[in-house]
């Protein structure tokens, strides 16, 4: 390495490490570390290990698909941008494909190293074609002839052919090839794509362990059958992450316009530019130069795989979800009853929640009294209508089943269908347009804003004079799947208060209305940045008086200047701020001088935590929010996100324990340093906490004992 070289490495980590603000997008790694931690713990079985390192790899090619490729919407239209760190789009780039391939380079070690040699002893393996008995071999070749071969084409890249457009995330196999017979030594590259709808691996049972033979190997061992009467210099197998970071235009043309321009995004999210290369083992140079060239990518997007490792690590789903490991995963535990719930299953739910409110804690509780208000409300006569905002569903979705049932049976159904709900907007379009034909009145998101705020109304009229209003407001997706795996928290009430909140909320988003002032609720867009800053501001009021203050705050993200500005302004008035972040955060704590009063932790175990909870202690009088909103550019200003203030005291306590409960943790909790790395927790002599375990033993007893400060 040349002197110019380290000198400029060194003034890019003094820049970085002079910066108040940590990169959003090196803090992301940071957490993919944290998720790849989980893979090396021990204690886990071998297939809660994998699935670990499944979704590290899931992770990747998201971070790859939209940060990578949002960099590259500037550097590819010569629009200027500067990372928090204050690098340009360029030295950026370098820095953060560099970092991005170490990670990479990491994950491939460790499963070369540390998770390969384990699956024999339970019971599987991943045997390369090379290695398979000449029975096996057979049986291989056999399946390829019979259902691989039929489906593979071919596409050659020469004077006659185009570059073909290769799939994004899919296995491809490039074969350079030389026909003999001509004088002139000419190369020419075909391109075959492994076909995605085939398991990624052909099983073969031998003996009490079950040999995963990959697809792309026989491909490649059969390539000859493809290409006759040529001679075949290479086969190489690679695969491409492009861009799929797209800004929705705004249109006035709802009905046309806006669904074809997002339609179109779609289509280009298949083909935008390549941001990834992932290639296996010692690639043909010729091929790599032409790859190189019709891309316009250099060394930095070139990702090197070790030849004993595998090209997409996302495969390995097929044996996680293997029925014959069914008992290496780890048994789910049931769901405890909330803690305002009656004793009496059978109770009617509508009359439960006249009497009382009821927070939810998922997954430690289930979903299921969502679901059956909502499909009570489908059948029930005495409902007038149901209004709700919907950002991901699940595939079988019992919400959308219970809208269109309502909707069959005549109630006036209102549905914001957020179609830009990133990597699910087929599957929202396609329910959205299910549910309008069914007479649903369905608004395809608000513009240029994403509707990312989780709300329910149902009016339902008890008698002549008597109409109630029941209310879910809710951190999570209407999707009873991620509510087993998510930790999420929402309330069920009839308090006028929210349900008025609630109904001119609706009338904005669906009509042309401007409430006056909202009474527990905070919106986005409108003024929720502004309301936030104001109660850090409050705190930082408070300790400057000598009065009691604190800020506790959960949440998945954190990134926005203003609001970083004000915690860091409210440290050094003397308020102890304690931050529970469990992906990317770009404050930088415990800096002398700026942060001092501040503690972040990240916790990633069992579950996604997915709640967002806010808590101002407002001198001995606290005032706690909870919804969908991430302290975020984007959520603040990009999208319709609302925070609820929890008003019953019994659900207040509920809050504040489960603040206290994470602070608490010691088996999940990661401190993240003032340099942007982090360190794991442990017990240290003191009892495993796992907030995981205890949260399906919380008390009315342990509430009501919860402090923070």
């Amino acid at each position: 390495m040349s002197e110019a070289t380290v000198t400029t490495a060194d003034r890019i980590s003094q820049q970085i490490g002079e910066s108040n603000y940590i990169s959003r997008d090196l803090s992301w790694l940071q957490f993919n570390y944290r998720v790849l931690d989980q893979a090396r713990d021990t204690n886990r079985t071998i297939i809660e290990r994998l699935k670990f390192f499944c979704i590290t790899a899931s992770n990747l090619d998201e971070f790859c698909t939209i940060r990578l490729g949002s960099l590259y919407n500037y550097i590819d239209y010569g629009k200027a941008r500067y990372d928090y760190s204050g690098l340009r789009e360029e030295p950026f780039r370098k820095l953060l494909l560099t970092r991005t391939k170490a990670f990479f380079k990491d994950q491939n070690d460790y499963y070369i190293n540390d998770l390969k040699p384990l699956f024999e002893e339970n019971g599987f393996v991943i045997r390369g074609y090379e290695s398979l008995s000449q029975e096996d071999i057979d049986r291989v070749n056999n399946y390829f002839l019979r259902t691989i071969f039929p489906m593979l084409t071919p596409m050659v890249f020469d004077n006659y052919h185009t570059f073909p457009t290769l799939a994004n995330n899919r296995l491809l196999v490039g074969v350079v090839t030389r026909n003999p017979i001509e004088s002139q030594e000419q190369h020419k590259a075909s391109f075959v794509q492994v076909p995605h709808n085939l398991p990624r691996f052909y099983e073969i049972e031998r003996d009490d362990l079950i040999q995963f033979v990959p697809i792309e190997e026989i491909i490649k061992h059969n390539i000859g059958h493809l290409f006759r009467n040529v001679e075949i210099i290479s086969t190489n197998l690679f695969r491409v992450n492009r861009n799929g970071d797209f800004t929705l235009e705004e249109s006035e043309d709802i009905e046309s316009n806006f669904l074809e321009e997002l339609k179109r995004k779609l289509k280009s999210r298949r083909t935008g530019r390549v941001v990834r290369l992932d290639i296996q083992g010692e690639p043909d140079p010729w091929l790599t130069r032409l790859l190189r060239i019709q891309w316009d990518i250099d060394e930095y997007n070139l990702f090197p795989v070790p030849e004993e490792s595998l090209v997409d690590f996302t495969g390995l789903h097929q044996i996680v979800n293997h029925k014959q490991f069914r008992h290496l995963r780890r048994p789910v535990p049931d769901p405890i009853k909330p803690l305002n719930f009656p004793e009496q299953d059978s109770k009617d739910l509508f009359e439960v929640l006249k009497e009382r409110d009821i927070l939810l804690h998922h997954p430690y509780n289930s979903m299921e009294p969502v679901l059956e208000l909502l499909e009570k409300a489908a059948d029930d006569p005495y409902v007038l209508s149901i209004k709700m905002t919907i950002y991901r569903v699940a595939r079988d979705s019992r919400v959308t089943a219970a809208l269109l049932r309502a909707a069959e049976n005549g109630k006036h159904v209102s549905v914001l269908f957020e179609v830009k709900a990133r990597f699910d907007e087929e599957n929202n379009l396609r329910e959205a347009q299910r549910l309008q034909k069914a007479g649903c009145f369905v608004i395809y998101g608000i513009s240029s804003l994403k509707t990312h705020t989780k709300l329910l109304l149902i009016v339902r009229q008890e008698d002549q004079d008597t109409v109630y209003r029941y209310v879910h407001l809710s951190s999570g997706n209407y999707n009873e799947v991620t509510s087993r795996m998510y930790v999420d928290i929402g309330l069920l009430t009839t308090r006028e208060v929210y349900a008025q909140d609630v109904s001119d909320f609706f009338n904005v988003i669906t009509g042309h209305s401007q409430p006056f002032a909202y009474r527990n609720l905070i919106t986005s867009p409108r003024d929720m940045r502004i309301q936030l800053c104001n109660m850090v501001r409050k705190e930082a009021e408070n300790a400057a008086r000598g009065l009691p203050s604190g800020i506790v705050i959960k949440i998945n993200s954190l990134q926005d200047k203003e609001f970083i500005d004000e915690l860091y302004a409210a440290s050094q008035a003397g308020v102890p701020i304690k931050l529970i972040v469990r992906g990317m955060c770009c404050l930088r704590p415990g800096r002398p001088g700026l942060s001092e009063n501040i503690e972040v932790r990240s916790i990633v175990g069992e579950y996604l935590e997915h709640s967002r909870i806010y808590y101002f202690h407002n001198s001995g009088d606290p005032r706690v929010y909870i919804g969908s909103a991430d302290a975020m550019v984007r959520s603040f200003d990009r999208r319709i996100e609302s925070l609820f203030l929890l008003e019953e005291e019994i659900l207040k306590k509920q809050a504040i324990n489960n603040l206290r409960y994470n602070l608490m943790d010691n088996v999940n909790t990661y401190i993240m340093k003032e340099d942007g790395s982090y360190i794991k927790r442990e017990p240290n002599g003191e009892p495993p906490f796992n907030i995981h375990k205890e949260f399906y033993h919380v008390t009315r007893e342990i509430i009501n004992e919860a402090r923070l400060f």
